[in-house]
């Protein structure tokens, strides 16, 4: 993988994971202010948090496989 396409992977990586973080803040904030009134929301917000740090790990695990491959490798 080219440099270009690695910063492009990592800058996807952090909006995925400024996503996951909004979603997170989302879910923190119904739990924080609303409950137990607005119980009924809590499959939606739980399940796009969960989508949503899911998208970033799987994305975080490419950009990290990525950089890897990218570093030299030592010859003895």
């Amino acid at each position: 993988m080219d440099d270009t396409a690695l910063r492009e992977l990592d800058k996807e990586v952090r909006r995925l994971k400024r996503i996951a973080s909004e979603w997170a803040g989302q879910l923190h904030d119904l739990v924080e202010d609303r409950l137990p009134a607005a119980y009924a929301e809590i499959p939606g917000i739980s399940n796009s948090t969960y989508e949503a740090c899911q998208a970033w790990a799987d994305a975080n695990a490419r950009l990290l496989a990525a950089q890897q491959d990218a570093r030299p490798t030592e010859t003895p």
